[in-house]
């Protein structure tokens, strides 16, 4: 599965694949392969960059068009 929305989100917040690998405690490459969808993304990873984005994990995996989490 490709995670499009995290590269976008990345994108949008003007970050690099590095700045948020490090903030993940992960190489680039690694990173690197979520955001191609060569590798699942890990629930720890995801959960820390909807908080990081401050969006919904639903918005990352693409099941909802609302970028703001719900309360």
């Amino acid at each position: 599965m490709k995670f499009s929305r995290i590269r976008d989100l990345r994108e949008d917040h003007d970050k690099t694949q590095k700045d948020i690998a490090d903030y993940l405690i992960m190489k680039r490459g690694v990173y690197q392969r979520y955001e191609s969808g060569e590798r699942e993304i890990p629930v720890w990873a995801l959960l820390k960059l909807a908080d990081y984005y401050k969006t919904s994990t639903d918005y990352i995996l693409g099941r909802t068009d609302r970028r703001e989490p719900v309360v």
